[in-house]
């Protein structure tokens, strides 16, 4: 049975917005509970009766049995890191003492035995004597902070409550920290009241902070913004203002290291006394091919992580001069994590298509790269790895990395993308690509604009009045793939998830014919009404905002609620929602299923697939690979691949 249509439209700017659904946006109301029952009931008769879906959900299993493992992070004598052992449900805490005895600090599962419960941030202090951290429940990332003592394991002190990303800058003696709680920065002294806490500084917003090691010089980041606070008297310098670029700062000695786009879109390192914080002088110049995700500092020494075309990269800089000292060894062409330091040596994380996550410790006095700690050996596909090159429509080369078992001919193919918010796709482990490929299949990911592959002016070109650029580019790559002969618009399924619901919806309703099936997983698809909801204000500076008429017209250009026609032939679609996102309301993919389900005539199933105890944070692992296998069930059985 249809969802009601009811005749609502809105008058914006003098031109008139349907929205026929809109009575699904409350959760909460007797018909919308009933509608999402029968979805419910809808979407477990269709999986039941999907072929191979036991088989995909084993395999997705057995690929994730590889467990996790993050660089070490040194305070004091101690150090601080993740490890989730295969079956376990979330990475735990530890701490490692100086004899090299390791003891679990924060174990989810103890908090929680039904997984409910996730670790989003942990903070220890300089001298590794205390440590914050903050948990949530339901993937709601509406974390609650804590702080307890490292040497006893005991709480000593929280919850504070409203701390969702908060970082924590801890004062020296750790006695005392600074954190963000209502889009203010705090000085918070650890047993006392949150009512007791004082504001560090005037300026409000969701600011990132870094303070050095002598508790003088806190920095505070948002945006294009950049101050230098002392935590103590509230005295503030300006590092950077303005609408022209962005810069982060590390505080070193009576020095700041900044990481800047200004001037540069792909990335170069500055450094200014801080005496003088806004009298930078370059020391790292921009590459004009790849673009600097990471700077950290050594005793003497800058390392430099670049992302080039993709494939991550590092170097060695003179820290006075910022002369190149060497390349670092890298295990492959992959993705790496962020970087940690002690003394001269640095701690980072690696991980390519076949490679799960392993940590690597360079030493830049005798310039060698070793394993650090690894996770256990598994056996993975042959899988071959191919970069092609497509041409939007405007001509814009666009890169999609395809990955395969050898063979030839066309073959069902899932292309995945985000194109949004500046973040870049890098080659990574993923059980569920490589369940996949062993079933046969082929997976392409589409390194659109609007991402952050290329550098800001990449990300710029697919936001805001460019947004079509990055709907343009995925259906490129859609296009070579079919011109490449790797595969059919019968066998072609799209994936994304978040911002990459949105870039798959907007593909699928302006070119339906070029594909068999979509997956839009936690999507914003109401582009109009987007603001009203979860973090949507946060994104005006991302999509726009509907109360601006030019800004209205980009939006209603591209928003896949209302472009949704009646009698068109639709390919099967199967959204994800989660109960507890409070990122991304689960209101978008109602409504859009709704609007598909009345408008389609190609006899495909349009479906949702809702779970009411997760959200869009961290889910329990059990949670992740039964959601992994059910979308690759859903992909298979609608584009074709053969799970006999």
């Amino acid at each position: 049975m249809l969802a009601e249509r009811l005749p609502i439209a809105d008058d914006l700017h003098g031109r008139l917005v349907p929205d026929p659904y809109r009575w699904l946006e409350d959760a909460a109301s007797a018909q919308t509970r009933r509608w999402q029952a029968a979805e419910d009931d809808r979407w477990r008769a269709h999986a039941a009766a999907l072929p191979g879906r036991a088989r995909l959900h084993g395999d997705v299993r057995r690929l994730s049995a590889v467990g996790v493992v993050t660089a070490p992070l040194w305070r004091g004598d101690r150090r601080f890191f993740l490890r989730q052992e295969p079956g376990q449900e979330h990475p735990v805490l530890y701490v490692s003492e100086s004899d090299g005895t390791e003891r679990a600090l924060v174990d989810p599962m103890k908090l929680d035995s039904d997984g409910l419960v996730a670790l989003d941030a942990w903070h220890p202090s300089h001298d590794g004597a205390r440590l914050a951290f903050q948990l949530s429940r339901g993937g709601t990332e509406n974390s609650v902070l804590h702080m307890l003592d490292v040497g006893s394991g005991e709480q000593i002190d929280g919850p504070i409550r409203g701390c969702r990303y908060t970082p924590v800058a801890w004062l020296p003696g750790a006695d005392s920290f600074c954190y963000v709680r209502e889009r203010r920065v705090w000085r918070h002294q650890v047993g006392a009241s949150v009512q007791q806490d004082v504001a560090v500084t005037g300026r409000t917003g969701s600011f990132g902070l870094e303070i050095d090691r002598d508790g003088r010089c806190l920095v505070l980041a948002e945006g294009t913004g950049l101050w230098l606070v002392d935590p103590a008297t509230g005295a503030e310098r300006t590092v950077h203002e303005g609408p022209d670029g962005r810069a982060a700062a590390l505080p070193h000695k009576d020095l700041l290291y900044l990481l800047t786009d200004k001037g540069a879109p792909r990335g170069r390192v500055c450094v200014a006394d801080q005496s003088a914080p806004s009298q930078w002088r370059e020391l790292i110049p921009e590459d004009p091919a790849a673009v600097i995700s990471d700077v950290a500092v050594l005793d003497d020494f800058l390392v430099v992580s670049r992302i080039r075309h993709a494939i991550g990269e590092m170097s060695l800089h003179d820290l006075r001069t910022g002369d190149r000292v060497a390349d670092v060894p890298l295990p492959g062409a992959g993705s790496l994590g962020s970087v940690s330091t002690r003394g001269n040596e640095a701690w980072f994380g690696y991980t390519d298509s076949v490679t799960p996550g392993a940590v690597y410790r360079y030493d830049a006095e005798t310039r060698q790269t070793k394993l650090w700690a690894g996770t256990p050996g598994m056996k993975v596909p042959d899988v071959l790895s191919r970069q092609l090159t497509a041409k939007s429509s405007d001509g814009t080369p666009i890169r999609v990395v395809v990955l395969a078992k050898p063979g030839t001919g066309p073959r069902p193919t899932i292309l995945y993308g985000y194109g949004g918010f500046g973040v870049p796709l890098t080659p990574s482990y993923s059980s569920y690509i490589l369940a996949w490929v062993e079933a046969g299949g082929v997976f392409a990911s589409a390194q659109v604009r609007g991402g952050g592959e290329e550098g800001e002016e990449w990300h710029r070109d697919g936001m805001l009045d460019r947004k079509q650029n990055a709907f343009d580019d995925f259906v490129s790559a859609a296009e070579h793939l079919i011109a490449e002969g790797w595969t059919t618009p019968a066998q072609l399924g799209i994936c994304g998830e978040s911002n990459g619901g949105l870039l798959v919806a907007g593909a699928l309703t302006q070119r339906p014919e070029l594909f068999a099936a979509a997956v839009c997983s936690a999507p914003v698809l109401d582009m109009v009404r987007y603001e009203r909801f979860g973090l949507g204000p946060q994104w005006r500076e991302e999509y726009g905002s509907a109360a601006d008429p030019e800004q209205l017209a980009w939006l209603l250009g591209y928003s896949p609620y209302h472009r949704v026609e009646k009698g068109v032939a639709y390919p099967a679609v199967l959204f994800t929602t989660f109960g507890g996102d409070t990122r991304v309301d689960p209101m978008h993919a109602r409504k859009m299923c709704a609007a598909l389900q009345w408008a389609t005539t190609s006899g495909r199933p349009v479906l949702l697939r809702h779970e009411p105890d997760a959200g869009h944070g961290a889910s329990s692992a059990t949670r992740a690979m039964r959601l992994a296998g059910d979308l690759l069930a859903f992909l298979a059985e609608h584009t074709g691949l053969d799970l006999s």
